[in-house]
């Protein structure tokens, strides 16, 4: 499957070469071509930077937010979530018409530092706001409750735990569910919440994630729900 992976940072290099690696064209988007390549500093959490990261990637595409778009036949939402709708407006309305994007990006707002807010909160959400922007975008929310490396292998935390989806369209959210399952998440495992109003219960999940990263001091973590029989 032709797949765009918007964002630069580690989720999308990390989604990126999981996608490549299960035999995916994939195609990485950003809103500058030439002045991604030619950043040299660290990101915010002390990654290298992509360049280096992308110098040995001969096999993954690299364009801007529309030549990522027109490529794809699904799209992985990997931006800042406070910049996620105006990339999509970037990769064209027409471009996205009839596709299903996954959005796996939290509104952080770390405009008054740490821990960040969210913005939407309470009465919508990103992946709300991104449906509504784009109607005729078939938006799923997942994956956007843990670590990226957690994301592509459920593995690293041992025994059950759950991963949450939601949106608005069944068959968009089937084949979302079958790429997480050859993310090797157990079916059983994921949690259908129902429609896209629901992101916001999991993009509220961020604040306690993020308090129990500095208790925990580890990101291997993540959420799993038990129910009474």
């Amino acid at each position: 499957m032709k797949i765009a992976v918007l964002g630069t940072g580690i989720v999308g290099q990390t989604i990126a070469l999981k996608l490549k690696s299960l035999g995916h064209d994939v195609m990485i988007g950003t809103r500058d071509v030439a002045k991604t390549l030619a950043r040299t500093d660290k990101d915010g959490y002390g990654n290298p930077p992509f360049s280096e990261w992308y110098k040995q990637r001969s096999d993954i595409q690299l364009g801007n937010y529309k030549e990522a778009a027109t490529h794809a036949e699904l799209l992985f939402n990997c931006t800042a979530g406070t910049g996620a709708v105006a990339a999509l407006w970037q990769a064209g309305e027409a471009n996205l018409k009839g596709k299903i994007l996954v959005d796996i990006a939290n509104p952080l707002d770390f405009s008054q530092g740490m821990p960040p807010s969210l913005n939407p909160v309470n009465t919508d959400s990103l992946g709300e706001t991104i449906q509504r922007t784009f109607p005729e975008l078939k938006v799923v929310k997942t994956l956007n409750t843990m670590n990226c490396y957690l994301m592509v292998n459920p593995s690293l935390v041992p025994g059950d735990h759950n991963v949450f989806i939601s949106g608005n369209d069944a068959d968009a959210k089937t084949k979302a569910i079958q790429i997480l399952k050859s993310f090797d998440w157990k079916e059983n495992n994921v949690i259908d919440l129902g429609d896209i109003s629901t992101a916001r219960g999991t993009e509220q999940l961020l604040p306690i994630w993020i308090r129990l990263w500095g208790k925990l001091q580890t990101a291997m973590f993540n959420f799993h729900i038990v129910q009474a029989k």
